[in-house]
């Protein structure tokens, strides 16, 4: 009867760690997983899904989150990739679907529109920026964005425009997503990461090989002006009052701190390795920032812009953008 008791302890510590409920979320991007993990960064499940996984976007509801299972691990691979988005279910942490793009292959940004749920897809081979049906798990709609190589996808706060950044053709793409209006903005070279002020005026657009940030007036739909920075930046975010860009230097193996109202850096946070994004905690307190060579990725309160944790991901992760599970 002991040996029956401890049995039953036993299975029901298990399934209590099993019940743990996850609190931020990573696409494991070198070892094809979606990993999940506590608030003080300890893995809790891997899910495996399609080859090397990029970016992940929430359903509006909080219930899933989908990954593009993009197929390569560098953009730069001439290879054709993959083709699927992968849905995650977040309370069983269990793969339950996948949408199939066809002969749309590479796909990499993402984002769900949060009146119709609908999910705003870029895909590389053809450049081209899809709207697909999460629920019929079908392409509804094809969009070409006139620029090439289309890598991030980001909903401006008025959820009526979207823009992509075309990283070979140095631009942005501005779409109505209401009119099917259309407008391209130059920035940058190798254009990238896209961030929103608070007020939804001005975005700001990391630019790989022009070592800057621009500035766009998403009333104007117009570049205004740029901001320069490290090497190699590559994503970023605002700091919650919208006076702060905070972006990862893949190149310059850093993490920056900009001015947005002097337009200058104000400092850089060496890391050990070349960082491949940066995040935001749900309070804006911390940022996070995932070196994917290293299976690491990187805590640095806002206050004190040092390093003050370091998350470790499973050998071999390979971890990109780690968010908090809304």
């Amino acid at each position: 009867m002991r040996a029956f008791g401890y049995a039953l302890a036993a299975l029901g510590m298990a399934g209590l760690f099993a019940a743990e409920k996850p609190a931020y979320v990573t696409a494991e991007k070198v070892s094809g997983h979606i990993g999940f993990y506590t608030a003080d960064g300890k893995v809790i499940k891997e899910v495996s899904v399609g080859g090397h996984p990029h970016e992940l976007a929430f359903s509006p509801d909080g219930r899933y989150v989908y990954c593009t299972d993009n197929g390569v691990l560098w953009m730069t691979e001439k290879t054709d990739g993959g083709n699927t988005v992968s849905i995650i279910d977040i309370a069983q942490q269990k793969l339950v679907g996948t949408i199939d793009l066809g002969k749309h292959r590479r796909p990499h940004g993402i984002a769900a529109e949060p009146k119709t749920g609908n999910l705003l897809i870029t895909t590389e081979l053809p450049a081209m920026l899809l709207v697909a049906d999460p629920r019929t798990r079908k392409v509804i709609k094809e969009i070409d964005i006139k620029g090439k190589a289309p890598h991030l996808v980001k909903i401006a706060p008025d959820g009526v425009w979207a823009y992509t950044s075309n990283t070979d053709t140095g631009n942005v793409t501005a779409v109505n997503l209401t009119t099917g209006e259309m407008k391209l903005i130059p920035v940058g070279e190798r254009p990238q990461g896209m961030a929103f002020s608070p007020d939804g005026r001005r975005m700001y657009v990391t630019n790989l090989n022009s070592n800057s940030l621009s500035i766009v007036d998403t009333e104007a739909k117009t570049h205004i002006g740029e901001i320069p920075v490290g090497k190699g930046p590559v994503r970023v975010v605002l700091s919650p009052d919208g006076k702060t860009a905070i972006y990862a230097l893949q190149t310059g193996n850093a993490v920056g701190f900009a001015n947005l109202e002097t337009r200058k850096e104000e400092l850089q946070i060496p890391l050990p390795g070349q960082p491949v994004s940066v995040t935001l905690s749900q309070d804006g307190k911390y940022a996070f920032s995932a070196v994917q060579a290293e299976d690491k990725i990187f805590v640095i309160p806002l206050a004190t812009r040092k390093i003050e944790k370091v998350i470790e991901t499973p050998k071999g992760a390979g971890p990109d953008p780690y968010l908090f599970i809304k």
